[in-house]
């Protein structure tokens, strides 16, 4: 429990949180980014491009859009652990905290959804 009362560590959290966003939402567009460029090169020079290169973009372009649905959701479960330990002094009157917590597990939600897109789109 914390001790301190003072809403500046509920707004130092809430930053955190946003920062993580952020950083979620790069490593998703950097993966989808990633996942793309193998096509990109297969459509541009489809004799010099192997199957391996292209196989290999696909699944660490995955990787990145997994890792930054991880780190949403992970930060969305530590902001929502942090709130708890706050005392009832530390929240402004009628201010929303979970909101935060709300979009980063709407992110976490989406990035989980392009993977499938992105696999079933690549089977049929």
């Amino acid at each position: 429990m914390s001790e301190l009362n003072d809403p500046r560590v509920l707004f130092a959290a809430e930053r955190t949180l946003l920062a993580w966003n952020r950083t979620s939402l790069a490593l998703i567009a950097f993966g989808f980014l990633v996942e793309r460029a193998g096509l990109l090169v297969q459509a541009i020079e489809p004799e010099g491009t192997h199957l391996a290169q292209v196989t290999m973009t696909f699944w660490l372009g995955l990787s990145f859009i997994a890792l930054g649905s991880f780190a949403s959701a992970y930060s969305a479960r530590q902001y929502n652990v942090l709130l708890r330990t706050l005392s009832p002094s530390e929240f402004p009157s009628g201010y929303a905290t979970r909101w935060g917590i709300a979009v980063n597990n709407i992110v976490a939600g989406l990035g989980i959804s392009l993977i499938f897109v992105l696999v079933f789109g690549r089977l049929v």
